[in-house]
Parts: C-alpha cells; structure tokens; sequence
C-alpha cells in the first residue's frame, strides 16, 4: 500500500470539519431541528445530513482515490469495503441526541483507517469551535481560534479521573468506579456526550473512559486516531486493539486508557467477573 503524507492532510481535514460544523451550527440555531427517525429507531436531523453532503463531496476532491464510508452513506456492503486498503470513516454528527437537548457536547468526526486501524483522526466541536487532531507519527493537537497546541495522554495520579457517558451509563460502570477506588484510591467520574470523551483522555484531562455500552465504528475512529496519538490507547475488554472494517461495523465494549495497557490490567475482574 502506497504510504500517505499524513501531516499534510491534517489542516485540509480540519477545515473539511469546520465547514461541517458551521452547516450544523446553522440548523442548531433553528427552532425546527428537523428531527425524524431512522430505521433503527436512532434520531437524524437535517444537520446530519447537511454535514455528511460536505464531507462526503470535500473529501471526494481532496482524495479521489479514497472511498468515504459515513453513517449517513446509506450502507455499504462488507463485500463492497472488505478489501479497502484504506477508507474515510465520518461520523457527521456524533452525539446527535446531545444536539437535540442543546447541550453542545456534540462533534464532526473524520477519519482516516488503514486496513483494520485509525490513522489519522479529527474530531471537531462545533459549539466552541475546538478542534482535536492527530494522527500516526504526525502527533496529537487541539486547535481553537487559529491556535494549535499540542496534547498528550497524562501519567496517572490521584483522583483518577474517570470519564462516563452523559447518556450512557449504567450498573457496570459503577461497579467498574467503585472497583478502581478500592484497588487505587480516590476517583472522580467526567460525564460528556459523544466523542468529547474520548478527547478528554488525549488530552489528558482523564485516564479511564470506559464504554460498556453499544456504538459503532464511526462514533469512535476519528477521537480513536487522536488518543493514539497522545500516546493512549483504545482496546476491546480483553485488552486487545480496538478493531475496523468489520462485518459488524458494531463495537466492542472498550476502553479508552490514557497509561499503558499493563497500568489497567488489574481491572480485569471488574470487567469480566
């Protein structure tokens, strides 16, 4: 496979995710979301559509060659994808139920997977126009008015701050908190909607994000690429890479960890007991 210049289409992308951002911004300003409902029973709004048409046709001109695989495509067939040697996985508008409630924990998520592995990943927040990127050998950033900064995953110290799912969250996670204070010590528990979680832990506000609860492919490669890049990592409960481009483009339960795997490994029990 013929390698890319990773760094170079770093800015490209994160100007396709703001012009996204702003086509949401102007349906989140309506009275009239546009809500309706798609066959899995899961809300779609006009801002998700608005933002897939952008990404969709931006990133067809930027990169030709690459397929774009979205949630909004309209479905791809695994025998169509399954021997991409690499494809644009979007999100247009992840946390759309966080959009509905106007909470602005909702985000535009791009990113670009070889074979089975996020390698370049941006995550844009339209509400306070941050824009988290990163990617393989290229480093992990946070951008906000024209300013870039770099970011990384933090050492683990005390409280360990947890990250939970301000929609999702349930018995196994409390177990999970109450596991981890009583084998460390003091915990804090962050609860944010979407992508933004994963963000947190690249950039090393949190250590731990654990999702035991449903998601897709998309919802997860982009902020999977930038955490990555922060020197954390995203694996399935058993400890082993988070994967892409499967059958099933459903998720695993993961965790998002911002120390080395060998650091989390004690939690095992509470994941899996």
């Amino acid at each position: 496979m013929e390698m890319m210049d990773l760094n170079a289409l770093l800015s490209p992308l994160g100007e396709i995710a703001r012009a996204a951002g702003q086509a949401i911004l102007e349906v989140y300003e309506r009275d009239d979301l546009g809500v309706e409902t798609k066959d899995d029973k899961s809300p779609i709004t006009e801002a998700d559509l608005a933002a897939h048409k952008i990404i969709e046709a931006r990133l067809q001109a930027l990169t030709p060659d690459i397929p774009v695989f979205s949630e909004e495509s309209g479905g791809i067939a695994y025998a169509d994808r399954k021997d991409w040697p690499r494809f644009w996985l979007v999100d247009p508008l992840d946390g759309t139920k966080e959009f509905i409630k106007r909470n602005g924990e909702f985000t535009v998520n791009i990113a670009l997977v070889e074979g089975d592995t996020p390698v370049l990943g941006v995550v844009h927040v339209p509400v306070t126009a941050v824009t988290y990127m990163g990617g393989k050998g290229v480093g992990a950033f946070k951008e906000h008015n024209g300013e870039r900064e770099t970011i990384q995953c933090r050492a683990r110290t005390l409280p360990v701050v947890m990250v939970a799912s301000r929609s999702h969250g349930g018995e196994a996670v409390e177990k999970l908190e109450a596991f981890i204070r009583e084998e460390i010590g003091e915990v804090e528990r962050a609860s944010m909607g979407s992508s933004l979680k994963l963000c947190l832990v690249a950039e090393g506000s949190a250590d731990i994000y654990p999702r035991l609860a449903p998601t897709s492919e998309w919802d997860t490669a982009a902020a999977h690429a930038v955490v990555a890049a922060a020197g954390g990592v995203v694996v399935n409960t058993d400890f082993a890479p988070l994967q892409y481009n499967k059958e099933d483009i459903l998720n695993p339960f993961f965790l998002v960890l911002g120390q080395s795997i060998e650091q989390w490994r004690f939690i095992a029990p509470a994941l899996n007991g």
